[in-house]
């Protein structure tokens, strides 16, 4: 978590954001967000994992578009914040300020989520037709764009068509926020399946940094998409999940309203959560995960 003596400037739901003047110190908390609300329980280690699978991905993609990330070094913080180092180390980035477009760029590789639960009754995806007799988690005929709006905590993202996308931040940006979003999720899935992930739909965000369209904020995360394991990949139902997918299915079981406050979790389901998450940074990266912070 960051730590509690530290006021940050901004807060989303499961980030804290400080503003150092020229830029931006961002810290990946370990909590946890599903269905737009926060939930009470923290999953250890979460915000370091998340953060590492950002940096990894933020540098394989870099050639597609560039990225807001200056530093993860607990060394390049500002003098005020180096007593902090050790709460910060794994889970903190300097980043570039950058003017967000309002829009969530969400790419949909597979049928799945919402996605599936619209296509049953309507044979559509976001208002996009789809063949007929498709199967759950089935994989698309192509990558689908399917931006959303903004929302802010507690409140839920909406859908939106590519047109009123266009309305909102400009013909223009939406072509290329749109182009650059199916670019980096065709190398990422390329690169997860290799790995033995799928990478089933995941979403982007990009900002304005000096005049040029950037990626932002987290990216290809275990918060921000769907991974499956390629092994037991089998279209005709739901797949076991390296993300928080396994904490919105027992949340769906719970009989929440999804509306706030969100129920406990069990404590198997934050263990469970937890390790998925590290599964998840291990095969993406090939590398272990060592915990880096207090």
């Amino acid at each position: 978590m960051s730590p509690l003596e530290l006021t940050p400037d901004a807060q989303g739901k499961v980030r804290d954001i400080f503003d150092l003047g020229d830029k931006l110190l961002i810290v990946a908390t370990d909590r946890l967000s599903a269905f737009d609300v926060v939930l009470p329980d923290p999953i250890p280690y979460k915000g370091e994992v998340l953060t590492q699978i950002s940096l990894f991905w933020s540098d394989f993609l870099k050639d597609v578009i560039p990225n807001h990330v200056l530093s993860a070094d607990t060394a390049d913080l500002p003098d005020e914040y180096a007593a902090y180092a050790d709460s910060l180390a794994g889970r903190m980035m300097l980043v570039k300020k950058a003017q967000v477009f309002p829009v969530e760029c969400i790419v949909r590789g597979y049928l799945a989520g919402s996605a599936w639960k619209e296509y049953r009754e309507h044979g559509t995806v976001c208002g996009i037709a789809l063949p007929e007799g498709m199967v759950e988690s089935q994989q698309l005929p192509e990558p689908l764009f399917t931006p959303s709006t903004k929302a802010v905590a507690g409140a839920h993202d909406e859908n939106i068509t590519f047109a009123r996308m266009a309305e909102i931040v400009g013909r223009e940006y939406a072509e290329r926020l749109r182009d650059a979003s199916l670019e980096l999720y065709s190398r990422a899935a390329e690169h997860a399946r290799s790995r033995g992930i799928i990478i089933a739909d995941t979403k982007f965000e990009f900002g304005m940094v000096d005049c040029k369209v950037t990626l932002i904020d987290e990216v290809v995360t275990p918060d921000s998409s769907r991974f499956w394991p390629a092994e037991s990949y089998e279209p005709g139902h739901g797949q076991p999940s390296y993300d928080k997918q396994f904490v919105r299915d027992w949340l769906e079981a719970s009989g929440w309203d999804k509306k706030p406050p969100a129920p406990s979790l069990p404590e198997d389901v934050i263990v469970i959560t937890a390790e998925k998450y590290v599964e998840a940074y291990e095969a993406i990266t090939g590398e272990p995960f060592i915990p880096q912070g207090e």
